[in-house]
């Protein structure tokens, strides 16, 4: 079982529905999250994580899914997923939300209340989603409260009927959900921020979500900050974050907030009060293959890297074992997983799958595991279950050229982390297509007339070296194309 409060915890996300259906075909029966088999949860708990996020568990319209069968650039996504794909596979966005109850296909209120509880005793956290921009176009506030929603007119819907619609008895329009720069998401509308009353509204609303998990993680969180609100949709609102996390945090105090954020507004949501922010920053330097970028990055003030969530593939994003090659892939996981902050995995992403499946398809293309992958995978969770790793103190170090006119230096990363008893953890990666030699600055003070043992957690190489060499220049390293070293560092 894993430590409850790590401060650099480890989180899985799993696609419920196409999760559950594929439970069911394996075991030859209906399993919702009042049966999952203990087989299941055991196989999580052996891989370290602390929290589970569970996509798409709430209630979807009908209307959903009839736009998720009806627009030809879905079906076509589908088809690319799973070319044999059956009508029957179609389902809803569930961001496309009716009301924040489970949809009973999946077990209900009472059956996610039995899987939170079969998690808590295991050691685990329950996240869960919020979408706090839109719901669903049949939510039962567009009849109860129609003031609720972004208003559109005749003029709007004719010049811009990608981001406008009409309710479902055709006496109103109303915008579609959007960020600002891209067309809407036909299959929700807008709420209105600018309302009092909605404001309210979504408060409770995240009351009641927070009853049935440990955090949320709360879909594009930036689309309603003041100014986002208004630069979209030429409307003033109050800001609602702030006074929505202090809320809930009065009933819940140990409650995370998760922010889904681009745009480099992650730190104004930080100072907001979420707990963690999507670090989409770093995984696009590190696809663009560009250590300095990288290295740059890390560079931000620690309260921000330790509230940063690290990924290499989520549902909005294509499979990592697409888009790195391996060696590439295994290069970022290092360096993504072993900086502080919220570790995230996606499902499938540990057996190197391939196939990015569409929120509105509820099944699994069914891929064999790439065996490398898969052992690769295994080696970096391990690595996180190190103390060092959830609860250490980590700096980012400078790397020195290994002679004059060596310019191979700047594609090193290096970092070390080290704890109060005593441990030391060094890690180095060349993230480049070539050879690289440097000089790592040690961040110790302690190494002047000792000899010390670095013991590469991750291989079989061990190195002995003088602390007064190291002291005076550095650990010198050469090594190849993307190779990293997890150094222990011992005292001889």
């Amino acid at each position: 079982m894993v430590s409850m409060h790590s401060k650099n915890p480890s989180l899985y996300q799993i696609n419920t529905r196409v999760w559950l259906k594929s439970l069911t075909v394996k075991y030859g029966k209906s399993i919702t999250l009042a049966n999952i088999p203990e087989d299941e949860l055991h196989q999580l708990v052996e891989l370290g994580f602390e929290w589970i996020w569970l996509l798409g568990v709430w209630r979807t319209g009908t209307l959903g899914e009839k736009i998720a069968r009806e627009k030809p650039e879905l079906r076509q996504s589908y088809h690319e997923a799973i070319p044999e794909y059956q009508e029957s596979d179609i389902c809803s966005s569930p961001f496309a939300v009716t009301g924040y109850t489970v949809s009973p296909h999946i077990g209900g209120d009472p059956g996610l209340a039995i899987f939170r509880d079969r998690l808590h005793q295991l050691g685990f956290r329950l996240m869960l989603d919020f979408v706090p921009n839109h719901t669903a176009r049949d939510h039962p506030w567009l009849t109860l409260h129609p003031e609720y929603y972004v208003p559109g007119d005749q003029e709007l819907i004719l010049s811009q009927p990608f981001n406008y619609g009409r309710t479902k008895q055709g006496n109103r329009i109303i915008a579609f959900g959007r960020d600002p720069y891209f067309p809407g998401w036909s299959d929700t509308f807008q709420l209105n921020y600018s309302n009092p009353g909605l404001q309210f509204a979504m408060q409770e609303e995240l009351l009641r979500v927070a009853e049935f998990c440990d955090g949320v993680r709360c879909d594009m969180a930036m689309l309603i900050l003041p100014e986002v609100f208004y630069r979209t949709w030429g409307l003033e609102m109050q800001p609602f974050w702030p006074e929505t996390i202090s809320k809930v945090r009065e009933k819940h105090p140990e409650f995370t907030f998760m922010a889904e954020v681009y745009w480099d507004l992650e730190w104004t949501l930080q100072q907001q009060g979420f707990d963690y922010t999507y670090d989409k920053r770093l995984y696009d330097r590190l696809q663009s293959q560009e250590a300095r970028s990288v290295r740059e990055h890390l560079f931000a003030d620690l309260d921000f890297q330790i509230h940063s969530v690290r990924f290499l593939e989520n549902h909005d994003e294509p499979r990592a074992a697409r888009t790195f090659p391996l060696d590439v892939h295994q290069s970022a996981a290092w360096i993504s997983y072993l900086v502080p902050g919220l570790r995230f995995f996606h499902q499938g992403q540990l057996q190197g799958f391939h196939t990015w499946i569409p929120m509105q398809i509820c099944r699994s293309p069914g891929e064999d595991p790439d065996l490398q992958i898969t052992s690769f995978y295994e080696q970096v969770l391990e690595l996180l279950r190190l103390p060092i790793l959830r609860n250490g103190r980590w700096q980012l170090l400078d790397c020195l050229p290994a002679w004059q006119s060596n310019w191979t230096w700047d594609s090193f990363i290096a970092f070390a982390w080290q704890d109060d008893q005593g441990h030391r953890l060094l890690v180095i990666t060349n993230y480049s297509p070539h050879q690289s030699q440097c000089y790592v600055s040690l961040p110790w003070s302690d190494l002047q007339g000792k000899l010390f043992e670095f013991k590469d957690l991750i291989s079989e190489a061990s190195y002995l070296r003088e602390g007064d060499d190291l002291h005076e220049f550095g650990l010198y390293i050469d090594i190849p194309a993307w190779k990293t070293h997890v150094f222990e560092v011992h005292l001889r």
